[in-house]
């Protein structure tokens, strides 16, 4: 619930500050123009120091990386102009090469407030770049240094979320950006069950991915406390009852598409388009963007949140909205998200090490 309201409130001041910031691009704030810049500056700094400490540590999210870049360009220019104001260039440059009235400038009430300002902004950037240096880029954004790329078939259990790229990380700038959960089914081996745009809910084998890279690269999260033997027996049951749940939701979409076609006589080739583009396929399209869950119809994270949650499994919550209040508005669940939850722990080096070491 403290979660939520801090959500909420942090919501809240960045539309407002948002609303400020369009008012001081159109000049419709009740201001004197330096004092504007110094205040606005302020309120952005403020906000981006509150969340600085977490938005550095979910760097791998592009949220949370545009959350400190982009008030930082904005805060710097704000102080800026005030710095260097007036703005005409003879004015400004007589400064530059007079120190005492440059002194005198800078000495003034707005400016020096300005300057104070940009030297804890220029703070920020030096804490943002320190800060990048703990992550490399591996394929479209970044993962934290130490991180085990592409651990084989042997090294994961049941439980393990293996995060891939693909065309939504390509598409959102991250590293990862499907997932996918490995479960045991009895069958001699290993498999993984995930949600695909175009097939809805699967199971296939986990040496398919680990040994094919159909996704190029992945990386793979541990349970900080793995299944024990009770949700283990339940593993495949509740499995194969979320397979069958998605696939009677397909029927019942199926049936339902097609007489929509019939109702509006729509032809073949817009029926084909549609298909094509929107196919029934169990997938959740609308829990794609919002970040809603469903029962019967998920993404790929959202079905892997679904199987822990139906095994007991704790995770932080995904999906609440831009007030936190369960709205699901511009909260999808990005698989990258997961690096940062406390459930998970992330496999490194460390972990390659020691399972070479015990192959030997």
């Amino acid at each position: 619930m403290l979660a939520r309201l801090k959500k909420a409130l942090e919501s809240l001041a960045y539309l407002w500050l948002i609303f400020l910031s369009w008012k001081w691009f159109a000049g419709q704030l009740d201001f004197n123009f330096n004092l504007a810049c110094v205040l606005l500056s302020l309120a952005w700094l403020g906000l981006t120091a509150h969340g600085l400490s977490e938005n550095l540590r979910t760097y791998f999210d592009i949220l949370s990386r545009l959350k400190v870049r982009v008030p930082m360009i904005f805060g710097i220019l704000l102080s800026s102009l005030v710095l260097f104001t007036p703005w005409q260039p003879e004015v400004t440059l007589a400064r530059l090469f007079n120190p005492p009235e440059l002194l005198a400038h800078i000495l003034s009430p707005l400016p020096l407030l300005a300057a104070v300002e940009l030297a804890l902004w220029l703070l920020v950037y030096g804490a943002y770049k320190r800060n990048a240096l703990r992550f490399k880029k591996q394929g479209h954004g970044p993962l934290p240094r130490g991180a085990w790329v592409n651990p084989p078939k042997e090294a994961l259990q049941e439980g393990d979320m293996i995060l891939t790229s693909g065309r939504i990380a390509k598409t959102l700038r991250e590293s990862v950006g499907h997932g996918e959960v490995v479960v045991d089914l009895k069958r001699g081996e290993l498999f993984t069950l995930t949600s695909y745009m175009e097939k809805g809910v699967l199971i296939q084998p986990l040496a398919q991915m680990t040994e094919k890279l159909t996704h190029g690269h992945y990386i793979a999260l541990r349970l900080g406390k793995g299944f024990d033997e009770k949700q283990k027996s339940l593993v495949k049951g509740l499995t194969e009852i979320i397979l069958e749940q998605n696939k009677l939701y397909q029927e019942e979409a199926r049936l339902k598409r097609d007489k929509l076609y019939d109702f509006f006589h729509l032809p073949n080739f817009l029926r084909g388009w549609i298909e094509k583009k929107i196919p029934v396929s169990g997938y959740d399209w609308i829990g794609l963007f919002t970040g809603r869950r469903s029962q019967d119809r998920f993404t790929c994270v959202g079905v892997c949140l679904e199987l822990y949650h139906r095994l007991g499994v704790k995770t932080s919550v995904y999906g609440t909205g831009l007030f936190g209040l369960g709205t699901g508005l511009f909260d999808p669940i990005m698989p990258t998200r997961f690096l940062a939850d406390p459930a998970f722990r992330l496999l490194t080096v460390a972990d390659k090490a020691k399972f070479e070491k015990s192959q030997n």
